[in-house]
């Protein structure tokens, strides 16, 4: 009853805002209001919302997965039952797993690359840029 354990590494998660980190430093490219005083800056609110949806998914991933855990090691195990359905059982479970695998690679890596895309600081009072837009 061997079975393949296929493990996936997360993508890098949208990093959230740092206690005292700053805006980008004003210079002399930087955009001027129509005043002609330097342009504010403010956290982009699309990136902090992939910092959610990040903190949001991953959590229930980690339920998900656990939930297939303890059934594919009691299955693995010939303490439980070493009958000939347990091999198709085991069978079954891995391939769940896998998919659960592949699916949480795609959904991680959506959020990922969109953050990827998306400015952390945006000028503020202006609609704040987003990936694909």
């Amino acid at each position: 009853m061997g079975g393949t354990t296929v493990t996936y590494v997360d993508p890098p998660a949208p990093v959230p805002m740092q206690p005292g980190e700053m805006p980008p430093t004003p210079s002399g490219t930087d955009l001027l209001s129509p005043g002609g005083q330097p342009t504010a800056w403010v956290f982009n609110p699309e990136y902090q919302r992939l910092v959610d949806l990040w903190l949001q998914v991953v959590p229930l991933m980690d339920r998900l997965t656990g939930a297939l855990d303890k059934p594919y090691e009691r299955a693995r195990s010939r303490d439980v039952w070493d009958a000939p359905v347990a091999e198709r059982y085991v069978h079954d479970l891995a391939e769940w797993r896998g998919r659960l695998g592949m699916y949480r690679q795609a959904v991680l890596t959506s959020i990922s690359d969109e953050a990827a895309d998306t400015p952390r600081w945006v000028p503020g009072g202006v609609g704040a840029p987003h990936a694909f837009s």
